[in-house]
């Protein structure tokens, strides 16, 4: 089907999926671009359709990716309803509406030896995106939002990502129930800390354990700390006082990688 006009009702909402509240009432979202679309279609991620820009037909990248088991709905608009739908200031010719999945958190509790990141607080999108692409990248089994995180769907959190949000369960819960049942189930939270005993090249990473990354400024939250089991510190020679939150987060789960790969 082909549609032209960005007063189209589809394309309103579509377009309102922009903002958080409409992608809650929704339970949908957006991605764009032909590498994030690319990346949902492989996953096998819940697609409800695919919107390509009509004067320049399905982008050739994404011929032959179609899942014949999961019926996708393609579009045809025209630029001005790509414009409308899209955050960024070039778009690209294509974006996708996902519904959203539920991530059950016992799967994660059950993971035997399983390495997750908890994020408690974390409000720059940017710090959120890539960090699950570094959780991706050392082979994490998931990622936890707690309160007060940036929105894991908001289009800059999706493109910080590049595509890795596809590939690993994120669960987005309170942290102050989630965590004492990971607890109970035996695994180990374990934080940063300038005052840490542990190096983190010290700490056995090969065990069951939760990464809990705190707020940019302020770290972790006082109930969250009070559930840590251990503290640990990342070694620096220079002057900097700190690290960015995604980079400590980096070089944890690389850590840990390397004692797993061990």
């Amino acid at each position: 089907m082909d549609i032209v006009s960005p007063q189209n009702t589809r394309v309103k909402e579509w377009a309102q999926l922009l903002e958080k509240k409409h992608r809650t009432r929704q339970h949908k979202y957006i991605i764009e671009g032909i590498h994030l679309v690319q990346e949902a279609l492989r996953a096998g991620a819940d697609l409800e359709c695919i919107v390509y820009d009509g004067e320049q037909g399905v982008p050739i990248e994404l011929a032959g990716l179609e899942n014949p088991l999961k019926r996708v709905e393609w579009v045809s608009v025209s630029p001005a309803v790509i414009a409308k739908c899209t955050d960024t200031m070039t778009p690209q010719p294509v974006f996708a509406i996902v519904r959203k999945s539920k991530e059950p958190l016992q799967s994660l509790i059950a993971e035997r030896q399983g390495l997750v990141v908890v994020l408690d607080g974390v409000q720059d999108p940017g710090n959120v995106g890539t960090i699950i692409r570094s959780a991706d990248a050392a082979g994490a089994a998931g990622v936890v939002l707690g309160a007060g995180c940036a929105d894991v769907y908001n289009p800059k959190t999706i493109r910080s990502t590049m595509g890795s949000l596809f590939h690993l369960p994120i669960v987005e819960g309170e942290l102050g129930a989630l965590l004492p049942e990971a607890k109970a189930a035996g695994v180990r939270l374990v934080s940063t800390s300038l005052q840490a005993e542990y190096s983190c090249y010290s700490y056995d990473f090969t065990q069951s354990v939760w990464l809990v990354i705190g707020n940019e400024g302020k770290g972790i939250s006082d109930i969250t700390a009070q559930l840590v089991d251990d503290a640990i510190t990342i070694p620096m020679q220079g002057q900097a006082e700190s690290l960015n939150a995604a980079m400590a987060a980096t070089i944890l789960l690389f850590e840990a990688m390397r004692q797993r790969m061990g």
